[in-house]
């Protein structure tokens, strides 16, 4: 920590900091808009100016009042020890009224009609630097807006040339049909010719730009204010890596999805499937009701509506006593469905949900993190990697967000010679000048050709069984006492030469794989080398960086629960000792062969389908019960990494949904004749779960309970602007309605609650918004 006095105060900051960064963290107003916390500084807007002091005034000498200094931009400027600065000296703020007044003269002034109106970082901006009136009287120059793709708003005419769009996209995110075109007054940020965007991060340009160039398309479908989305935090469900969003609603629908800065995960940055692919939840295709349908008609959606009396008799007479009852779980279900389900079957008659190949390598994935000499090193650590193999592992369509972290890891050995020349880590464009065309190594061993292959020092092209051999050689390589693999070709021999070596000197090396090959060999070659590498490394802890990706949101928590495959549960139906399935939220036809499903549909067992779209396997299920999805329940997933997050509902369902776990409690109760559910609470679920299963008893930190409160209050998923609540169901009746109540977590549907939170006092896992 070094000393500096600003504005005349004393403050401790931290040493290899920015002025701006370190303004920032201490809560001072100071504009800026080219700057980034994740793409770090390049002086473009010139917004952030101050004045850093010479010296002091001496006023016996003759000194004037007004002390001497300069002008400096904070986000270029490193701190120093007993450095001396102002953001309020009258140069200063001149300056900066001056700049924003230059940048706004072509901007169109079109708040009341832009998308980014309530989350505008411009407008904070303006107002901070004091731009509230408009003298410029002259012709302003116009742009054509592009079509950008089916996600992506492009409104160029706002821009205000921060260079943000091109720094991230390019450099940050590795796209290249997005460029600055142009130069000073006609700068153009876009593509050469209209067409979608193809980076799989496109939709971060929404957060990235500070203006309304580009918004989010789908949310101007059904345009809401900002200010008007009620949000909670939630977990992406589109793979196992587990990144952290805040989902917001508007009139019971999911309007949009953003990021939630977890600096272990995520960080700024989600992958457009994780921030678009919230479609289903608004689907027509949803389970509203529970629905009752007839063998005769195989494949039919429709099927008979069902009262809730009438679902109560219906599942009475399957699931009642003496019923032999069979569970099968999924891997996109929450721990507390899992487990539910495992209650009211018994744990001998509950199946994962996993295909038979995917049940013996999500055991093998999980034997290996267990017991290998490995650590799970989160995404923020895979940054820091100075050497990388991937074995097997397409690491952009299985884990998105983790191929982003790669791409900085690229980026390292810019940060490595930057340190020994004594640049800043922030100072970017200085960064980039000293790597030039150097990466850090990363291997890439997969069947095919993969989006990131443009990052790799070399990569292999091959069958599993041979990228299986490559692995083992490697390890062998590192460890004789590793088992030996023979016949290697000499092109792949000196392959495994160059990457055991990289690896063998590297300081963090880094091994990825994971179920992508659906490949048992490839898996274990993985370890091997994670094992080989630990013995080699000299580190307080001997162990060695192994990352292992996994297919399904809560694929590692599946794994953790345990329960047969899935061929287990068919034979046991095929055997008749089976009256009535419980299928949790997963699809027969994903997990086994047609005609392995279809002679199940011929047999006498019930089926009872639990799940909020109609799929394949609900059309024959005798009764189908309407479930929740992330946005409107609440549960704990696990993620590649074994962090248990919890997400929570961000809207109250309509109809007959209910959550998988609610339904459940009340099965168990109609079986064991309870004269109330066995669980009432979510986290009645999360702690019996817990307590049952030893591997899972840290699930209940997660997240603060239900019992949370700040102040005596709870957490307001409604912003403090939010309006319309009196009037938003005026059609239906003109009398308020009573709010929705929470009893399973520590958030209100309202606007009332304890908004503005100090350092600490809130969780993040509880946040709602940003």
């Amino acid at each position: 920590m070094v000393n500096i006095e600003i504005d005349g105060k004393i403050y401790s900051v931290a040493e290899g900091d920015n002025l701006l960064q370190a303004c920032l963290t201490l809560g001072l107003d100071l504009p800026y808009f080219c700057w980034h916390p994740a793409m770090g500084s390049v002086g473009a807007c010139r917004q952030c100016a101050l004045i850093q002091y010479e010296d002091n005034p001496n006023p016996e000498a003759g000194d004037s009042h007004e002390q001497r200094g300069r002008i400096v931009m904070g986000c270029m400027t490193p701190v120093s020890e007993g450095m001396r600065i102002s953001i309020n000296d009258r140069r200063a703020e001149g300056f900066r009224a001056q700049i924003i007044e230059y940048l706004m003269t072509n901007h169109p002034h079109d708040c009341p009609v832009c998308e980014e109106g309530g989350e505008c970082h411009l407008q904070d901006m303006t107002l901070m630097s004091g731009h509230t009136e408009r003298r410029y009287q002259g012709r302003k120059r116009t742009h054509r807006n592009q079509y950008l793709g089916p996600f992506i708003n492009h409104e160029m005419n706002r821009c205000i040339a921060c260079y943000r769009c091109q720094r991230y996209y390019q450099d940050y995110a590795g796209g290249h049909d997005l460029q600055a075109m142009a130069a000073h007054n006609h700068v153009y940020f876009g593509r050469h010719e209209e067409g979608v965007l193809e980076s799989e991060f496109s939709g971060n340009l929404v957060e990235v730009c500070p203006t309304g160039v580009f918004t989010d398309k789908t949310l101007s479908e059904h345009y809401s204010r900002k200010w008007d989305l009620q949000a909670a935090p939630s977990i992406c469900i589109h793979c196992a890596l587990g990144c952290n969003t805040s989902p917001g609603e508007r009139y019971g629908e999911l309007r949009r999805i953003v990021n939630r800065y977890n600096g272990e995960v995520n960080g700024y940055f989600l992958c457009d499937r994780g921030r678009f692919g919230y479609g289903f939840v608004n689907s027509p295709d949803r389970v509203n009701h529970a629905l009752k349908h007839s063998r005769k008609v195989q494949g039919e959606q429709s099927g008979t509506q069902l009262t809730r009396s009438e679902t109560r008799d219906q599942l009475l007479n399957l699931i009642g006593k003496g019923k032999r009852l069979l569970g099968i779980g999924s891997p996109r279900a929450s721990l507390e469905a899992n487990f539910g389900l495992r209650e009211l079957v018994g744990k001998d008659s509950f199946c994962s949900g996993m295909g038979d190949k995917e049940h013996e390598l999500h055991r093998l994935a999980l034997e290996i993190l267990q017991r290998a000499p490995v650590r799970i090193p989160t995404m923020k650590q895979v940054e820091q990697a100075d050497a990388v193999l991937v074995l097997g592992e397409d690491v952009l369509n299985t884990s998105p967000r983790l191929a982003l972290s790669l791409r900085q890891t690229a980026a390292n050995i810019g940060k490595q010679i930057s340190q020994k020349l004594r640049v800043p880590l922030w100072q970017d464009a200085a960064i980039r000048e000293a790597r030039q065309d150097q990466k850090t190594p990363i291997f890439i061993a997969t069947i095919s050709a993969t989006g990131i292959d443009d990052i790799a020092a070399e990569t292999f092209h091959a069958a599993p069984d041979d990228i299986a051999r490559l692995g083992m050689a490697i390890a062998n390589t590192l460890d004789n006492s590793a088992p030996a693999v023979a016949g290697l070709d000499v092109q792949t021999g000196g392959l495994v030469e160059r990457i055991a070596e990289t690896l063998s000197k590297a300081k963090n090396p880094l091994i990825i794989s994971g179920t992508g090959c659906f490949s048992v060999e490839v898996l274990q070659a993985a370890s091997n080398v994670a094992q080989a590498l630990a013995g080699r490394l000299d580190t307080t802890d001997n162990l060695s960086d192994l990352y292992l990706c996994l297919p399904e949101s809560n694929s590692m928590g599946a794994a953790l629960l345990g329960g047969a495959p899935l061929t287990v549960a068919l034979q046991k139906i095929d055997s008749g000792v089976v009256d009535t399935v419980v299928l949790l939220e997963n699809d027969f036809y994903r997990r086994a062969p047609r005609d392995v499903v279809e002679h199940i549909t011929d047999s006498q067992v019930a089926v009872i389908g639990l799940d909020y779209c109609h799929q394949a396997s609900m059309a024959w299920a005798d009764l189908v019960l309407p479930v929740g999805t992330f946005a409107e329940t609440e549960g704990t997933l696990v993620s590649s990494e074994g962090r248990a997050q919890r997400h929570f509902a961000v809207y109250v369902p309509k109809d007959d949904i209910r959550s998988s776990w609610e339904w459940l409690s009340d099965m168990i109760a109609l079986r064991e004749g309870l004269g109330k559910p066995r669980w009432q609470r979510l986290d009645e679920v999360t702690q019996s779960c817990a307590e049952t299963v030893p591997e899972l008893r840290g699930i209940v930190e997660a997240a603060p309970d239900d019992n949370f409160r700040i102040s005596g209050q709870k957490i307001n998923r409604q912003p403090h602007r939010y309006s319309g609540r009196t009037a938003m169901l005026a059609a239906v009746n003109v009398c308020e309605p009573k709010q929705p109540q929470d009893p399973d977590s520590a958030l209100g549907f309202t606007m009332e609650g304890y908004a503005v939170a100090k350092p600490g006092e809130r969780p993040a896992a509880v946040t709602p918004y940003y």
